[in-house]
């Protein structure tokens, strides 16, 4: 069963080698991410983002990160996400799925009107859609983003 949770700084050489498969995915080098910088962007006093990681067990299937804009539409907040990954081994198992539900939680519990992202022009999307029918109630629909709830 896929569980997600939000990343700790005892997480940061799984992240590192997450991001190494990110590179080898967008057709660079499968160099793992620095571990110092991880550290540093992520588990210091003022965060640049955060990760949540995607498990089964002991096995870690993916990973999101994302962060928090302003001002989004007036003066609410939206959450950004810059980065959704599954693990090849793992896709087509809903784990883009649960990570969207944890990502959408999240943004709830921040205050934001919405969940947006820039799809890469390379990749097809596949980030899971929601049907209007499955929304209560948004307050603001993006073109590029996930409707919250609220």
């Amino acid at each position: 069963m896929v569980q997600i949770s939000v990343a700790t700084e005892e997480d940061t050489e799984i992240i590192s080698e997450i991001l190494g498969e990110i590179e080898a995915y967008y057709g660079g080098e499968a160099t793992p991410g620095n571990t110092t910088q991880i550290r540093a962007a992520l588990f210091s006093g003022r965060p640049a983002a955060q990760v949540l990681l995607a498990r089964d067990s002991d096995q870690v299937l993916g990973f999101a990160s994302y962060t928090f804009l302003w001002p989004a539409a007036g003066a609410e907040s939206s959450l950004y996400l810059k980065e959704l990954f599954v693990r090849s081994t793992a896709r087509r198992r809903g784990v883009a799925k649960a990570f969207m539900a944890a990502l959408e939680a999240a943004a709830a519990a921040a205050g934001c009107s919405r969940i947006e992202w820039t799809p890469m022009p390379t990749t097809r999307p596949r980030l899971p859609s929601t049907r209007r029918s499955e929304l209560s109630p948004v307050t603001e629909r993006s073109s590029t983003g996930h409707p919250c709830r609220r």
